[in-house]
């Protein structure tokens, strides 16, 4: 039996009253998800001339190495494309031996093409955060593509807990979950699919087009700045539709470019799970898919019908040279963790879910092209 589990909510609500989390002002209830806590960005950020991790000590110690200027976030922050900034957060933890922690970037900043990776002081790993660490947290941005204007209480990566050691299931634990509760199925036809298993479960891509022929969206090059705390931007000016192939559904990825395209499957989370993409894997070819891949529990989830499912946005860029996906192609596989308990809330139902029944890839921050179907919309308002 594995022992390793995911904190809920409530865990991380009695984390922060116990001061394993704690921040410089008080933690906004609406940054606590059902299985992860919004990091936020303090007051200052740092323009790097590469990155870099303090192995050795504290990351204070070794920042002035690569810093180039210290910023000021309060009045607002543009950062150049593929350039590294690090920026303090203003959470810090003080964890338990028997606890470790995990940073993951939000769905939103991956779908503006935004690498983000956590820091801790004496670590040679991005994002991990050993058992008994104490002390501040530190997170490195890289903006891809857009020029991204940001600004103190931003959240772009969020933090998970997790007691014990290894806490994903097995091939065989999630053909047993499948069988039951419909981990995934078609969402054209709604009909449950065989998983595809191989430490983890396989999804592909859905390259059929919509009724339009649109795909999905590759990001524009040179364009304005984004305002990463803004909604309801004009999408035309940062991103062009992808149109299926003539011939079959297929489609030809430009090295280097950045793709938003939709799995072809449904997934579904139940509320004693979590789940995470692994963002890159050999066995997909040279192509990563996947910047911000965690999973609460409740996504695609409706305890009134089995396999319903949501789709999962998936962040595609294609390295070195152009490489062709087709329809039903293998291209990223997900891994399901345990949830030490059932959070007291689930993805999609008391909290503000942006991606819950999605059919459209572009983030939060942008008006949709195509309008949600009323089915998915109201679903979890019945």
């Amino acid at each position: 039996m594995l022992s390793g589990r995911v904190l809920p909510v409530q865990a991380l609500k009695r984390s922060i009253a116990d001061g394993i989390v704690t921040a410089d002002r008080e933690i906004p209830k609406a940054n606590i998800q059902p299985a992860s806590l919004d990091l936020r960005f303090g007051d200052v950020a740092y323009r790097l001339r590469a990155s870099f991790l303090s192995h050795a000590g504290p990351v204070a110690d070794t920042l002035p190495d690569y810093a180039i200027e210290e910023l000021d976030l309060t009045k607002g922050l543009v950062l150049e494309p593929r350039r590294p900034y690090l920026i303090p957060l203003r959470e810090s933890v003080a964890l338990p031996e028997a606890m470790r922690g995990f940073v993951n970037p939000k769905s939103s900043a991956g779908r503006v093409d935004t690498l983000c990776r956590a820091l801790t002081d004496g670590s040679d790993a991005f994002d991990q955060i050993r058992p008994g660490y104490q002390g501040p947290l530190y997170v490195e941005i890289v903006s891809r593509t857009f020029p991204l204007l940001i600004r103190p209480d931003t959240t772009m990566v969020q933090l998970r807990l997790f007691r014990g050691e290894d806490p994903f299931l097995t091939d065989d634990e999630l053909a047993r979950l499948h069988d039951e509760i419909g981990l995934m199925s078609d969402f054209e036809t709604e009909l449950l699919a065989p998983p595809s298993l191989d430490n983890g479960l396989g999804l592909s891509l859905d390259l059929r087009g919509d009724e339009n022929g649109i795909v999905g969206y590759r990001a524009k090059r040179n364009t304005e700045v984004l305002d990463y705390g803004k909604l309801g931007q004009e999408w035309r000016r940062f991103w062009e539709p992808v149109y299926r192939d003539v011939d079959s559904p297929r489609l030809v990825l430009e090295p280097e470019e950045f793709y938003l395209l939709l799995s072809q499957e449904a997934i579904t989370i139940p509320p004693s799970l979590a789940a995470e993409m692994v963002p890159y894997d050999v066995r997909s070819g040279e192509v990563r898919t996947h910047y911000a891949g965690f999973f609460d529990p409740g996504f695609g989830y409706r305890a009134d019908k089995r396999g319903w499912g949501s789709r999962a946005t998936l962040e595609v860029r294609a390295h070195d040279v152009p490489f062709v996906v087709e329809q039903g192609q293998r291209v990223c596989w997900m891994v399901y963790c345990h949830m030490d308990e059932a959070p007291d809330f689930l993805y999609g139902t008391e909290i503000s879910s942006n991606y819950q029944g999605q059919i459209n890839t572009l983030s939060k921050h942008f008006v949709r092209p195509v309008s949600e179907p009323e089915d998915r919309q109201l679903a979890l308002l019945r």
